[in-house]
C-alpha cells in the first residue's frame, strides 16, 4: 500500500471525527485553544491507537468485533447526541463547554468515532501493512481535521446558539445511524 492510498484511508477514517468535531464546535459558547487541542488530541490519539489494537487482535477476534462494532458506535453517538439535544432544550445556562469537554464525554466520543479504525487495523494485518507509520498518519490526519472541524462548527454555532447545539446532537445521532446502517446493509 502506497502513501497516497494510506492518506486517503486516513482522511476517510477522519470524517466521523471531523463531523463530530463540527458538532462539538456548534455547542461551544466560547471556543478556547484548549477545546481545539482537546478535540484534536482525543480523536487523533484514538484513531492512531485503534488500528494498532485491531492489528494485534486481527486473527483471534476479527469475527467477534465485526459482529457488534457498529452497535457500540451507534449507541455511544446516539446517547451523546440525545444528551446534547436535551441540554439545548433546557433553560439551564450551565457551563456546557466544561461538561462537553470532560474526559468521560471525550473518551466516549473518541471510542465511538474510532471503531472503524479498529476494523482497518484488522484489515492492515491481513494485507501486511506496516502498522506504526500507518497508525501515525491516521492519528495526525484525524487530529488536524478535528481541530479544523471544531472551529468550523464554532463559527457557525456562535451565531445560532441553541439551534446549533440541537443540530450538533442531531449530527451525532445521524453519524451513529449511518454507521449502523452501513454495517447492517453490508452484512
Amino acid at each position: 500500500m502506497n502513501y497516497a492510498e494510506l492518506l486517503l484511508i486516513a482522511i476517510g477514517l477522519s470524517m466521523d471525527a471531523f463531523a463530530v468535531s463540527i458538532g462539538k464546535g456548534l455547542s461551544v459558547h466560547s471556543l478556547k485553544p484548549r477545546h481545539t487541542l482537546s478535540v484534536g488530541l482525543w480523536f487523533g490519539t484514538f484513531q492512531a491507537i485503534m488500528p494498532i489494537v485491531g492489528f494485534l487482535l486481527a486473527v483471534r477476534f476479527s469475527t467477534i468485533v465485526a459482529v457488534f462494532d457498529h452497535w457500540i458506535a451507534f449507541i455511544l453517538l446516539a446517547l451523546i447526541g440525545s444528551n446534547m439535544i436535551r441540554e439545548a432544550c433546557s433553560n439551564d445556562e450551565d457551563d456546557r463547554p466544561t461538561k462537553d469537554f470532560a474526559p468521560r464525554t471525550m473518551f466516549l466520543l473518541a471510542v465511538a468515532t474510532s471503531i472503524d479504525a479498529l476494523a482497518i487495523g484488522i484489515s492492515f494485518a491481513f494485507l501486511g501493512v506496516k502498522i506504526l507509520p500507518s497508525a501515525t498518519l491516521i492519528g495526525i490526519t484525524t487530529c488536524l481535521l478535528s481541530m479544523v472541524g471544531i472551529r468550523i462548527g464554532y463559527h457557525f454555532g456562535s451565531r445560532h446558539k441553541a439551534k446549533a447545539e440541537i443540530l450538533g446532537g442531531v449530527i451525532l445521532i445521524i453519524i451513529g445511524v449511518k454507521i449502523l446502517t452501513e454495517h447492517t446493509l453490508t452484512a
